[in-house]
């Protein structure tokens, strides 16, 4: 029983997907117990994507909740978000293979236009060149 409780105390880091237990709500926020025993919060921002009036259209007291922490400070407080892992939840998973293959066919695209902005630019003499004399804004008579 005591290796279970040594394994359950390990402390969380940032960007873990931890599970809890509302025990408090505020008007700005709930504070949740973690499995580790650890206190957290999750402010009223980081509840959902959508606009929170109140917390309590959300959480209740006694609920268990999934979120991942966002941040720990100096003093050691921890907090959650629910809307982060909603958000990578919601969104398809992407292949490293296929950024790539993006990033390389927008670059290819950008070069092809930068050098046909300077073919352009040599082949049109008039464009490049700068107009010497006077000229309606030019020196004094």
């Amino acid at each position: 029983m005591a290796e279970e409780r040594s394994a359950a105390a390990e402390p969380v880091k940032v960007g873990d997907i931890v599970k809890g237990t509302v025990e408090h709500i505020t008007a700005y926020g709930a504070f949740v117990r973690l499995a580790t025993g650890q206190k957290a919060m999750i402010h009223i921002s980081e509840l959902s994507q959508s606009f929170v009036k109140k917390v309590e259209d959300i959480l209740a007291v006694g609920q268990e909740v999934q979120a991942q922490v966002i941040k720990i400070d100096e003093k050691n407080r921890i907090d959650l978000s629910i809307k982060v892992l909603q958000a990578r939840e919601n969104r398809p998973p992407r292949k490293k293979e296929d950024d790539f293959e993006k990033k390389l066919s927008l670059f290819l695209k950008s070069s092809e236009e930068k050098i046909a902005d300077l073919n352009n630019k040599l082949k049109d003499p008039r464009g490049s060149k700068k107009r010497s004399g006077s000229g309606a804004s030019g020196g004094k008579r």
